[in-house]
């Protein structure tokens, strides 16, 4: 099973999730924006990615900077809570595969996650290649 945290909103979001489905994968599709985070969901995503609160912050299209979270005295506990309250401040998207949980990002990062890649050539939405034609990583 596969479980993307995902922004529908975010190229580097649809980027992997495009690269998950091309490699024949069918995930489990989370709008964190719309369902929010829990308390123990977020603990677990970001204690099995190896991320603290710091980061996993978005600090740029966020309220991140208006809220005064980017100053270096901000704790860990408070970036928390304000990721509860505002789950746009998490950086996205956030991958659960059985290989391991991470930030992907860049979206390529993803295929590190995944025991099968996309087995044709596989291009971002920008036009930047990833997987070439006979299904190997091109950086």
């Amino acid at each position: 099973m596969i479980v993307i945290h995902h922004n529908p909103d975010c190229g580097n979001s649809r980027n992997v999730l495009r690269i998950i489905e091309a490699a024949g994968y069918s995930p489990v599709v989370i709008d964190y924006l719309q369902e929010g985070w829990t308390r123990p969901q977020l603990l677990g995503l970001l204690a099995a990615s190896n991320l603290t609160p710091r980061g996993a912050l978005r600090e740029t299209k966020s309220p991140a900077q208006k809220l005064g979270l980017l100053e270096e005295s901000t704790t860990d506990e408070q970036l928390f809570e304000a990721m509860l309250q505002y789950p746009v401040l998490v950086n996205r998207p956030i991958v659960c595969t059985p290989k391991g949980v991470r930030l992907c990002r860049p979206c390529e990062t993803v295929l590190e996650l995944l025991d099968q890649w996309p087995s044709e050539s596989f291009t971002k939405e920008d036009g930047d290649p990833i997987v070439d034609s006979d299904g190997k990583r091109i950086r």
